[in-house]
């Protein structure tokens, strides 16, 4: 299995330099094909490597620092990969294959063999709650580390600008603004707006053509969608891992490193929500939010394990 990680980290090096190409040569359609099936590829690897360890060694493969990185891997590839079907543009696997890139040499390169080596899981491990919330918690990771790309990379586009204003509301529905259309985000046979015209009491439907949206709007709202969807997994983690910890060691928080960034995470991306739905806030200040919770997420995933040392000391270095 150890050269299955290294063909990994080789594809993913390659459909990194294939994605970040699309963007340069926009005329070579082939260069997005050839991307998102290379990505595709990965995530079936990926999903292989941790299938056979599962099998071989008989137990779910999240037990150490590097199964962790793989299935986090896993889930960036997988979410930029649905993402970039349902929206048909190259840009988001571009700015997620680096992370998975980092995610895979660090696990396979940088960290030691003994560490990679499959180890007998502690008695705390021993339950069915590990299937449930550290898969619940890397999937959450994942989305939410894309769903604040997504808004960095809004960032960056509207840097320089003293205001930015976005047409339509937090959904992607409604949008006007014929400057900066992207037609990428936009299918020309997958949705159809009927106007209705009455005449002598004869109701005619006529089809007409959907409004695009723009690339500022897309980025913002494909950040707000994913973001959406990683929140619910993210608080789904948080209460199975306190029912979990209460089975295993009696109390349900003990403000473990691990648990109090988890909470800190919960809070960053609560007022990235809360921002959004209540108070309609859309473009850079969001956006601002969702780029600390990348921070965030990252300090609470990989941070603890370099900086702290309590219960969670699977991935220890």
């Amino acid at each position: 299995m150890a050269s299955l990680d290294n063909l990994i980290f080789l594809l993913l090096l390659f459909v990194t330099i294939l994605y970040w190409s699309s963007l340069i040569f926009t005329n070579f359609k082939i260069l997005n094909k050839l991307s998102f099936f290379g990505n595709v590829l990965v995530n079936g690897l990926i999903f292989t490597l941790l299938g056979l360890r599962w099998l071989n060694y008989g137990y779910f493969p999240l037990s150490n620092l590097y199964e962790s990185l793989m299935f986090l891997a896993w889930g960036i590839t997988f979410t930029s990969v649905v993402l970039e079907y349902k929206t048909l543009t190259s840009i988001i696997g571009s700015i997620s294959s680096p992370i998975s890139l980092f995610v895979v040499g660090f696990a396979s390169i940088s960290l030691p063999e003994n560490m990679q080596a499959p180890s007998p899981l502690v008695p705390a491990l021993k339950s069915n709650w590990l299937m449930m919330h550290v898969t619940v918690m890397m999937l959450s990771y994942a989305s939410l580390i894309v769903g604040s790309l997504l808004g960095i990379l809004f960032l960056i586009l509207t840097s320089g600008r003293e205001e930015v204003t976005l047409q339509g509301n937090s959904y992607g529905t409604n949008f006007s603004d014929p400057n900066l259309v992207n037609t990428a985000f936009y299918k020309e046979d997958s949705t159809e707006i009927y106007s209705n015209l009455i005449t002598d009491d004869v109701t005619i439907a006529i089809p007409s053509k959907p409004k695009r949206l723009s690339l500022l709007e897309s980025l913002d709202n494909l950040s707000y969608r994913t973001i959406s969807f990683g929140f619910p997994l993210l608080t789904i983690g948080i209460i199975a891992g306190a029912v979990w910890a209460n089975e295993a060691w009696g109390t349900y928080w003990s403000w473990d490193p691990k648990e109090t960034w988890a909470l800190i995470t919960w809070l960053v991306f609560a007022s990235y929500l809360h921002a959004r739905i209540t108070r309609s806030w859309q473009g850079r200040k969001p956006a601002i939010i969702a780029a600390l919770g990348f921070i965030v997420v990252w300090i609470c995933y990989l941070g603890v394990n370099f900086l702290g040392k309590g219960l969670h000391t699977y991935g220890q270095l």
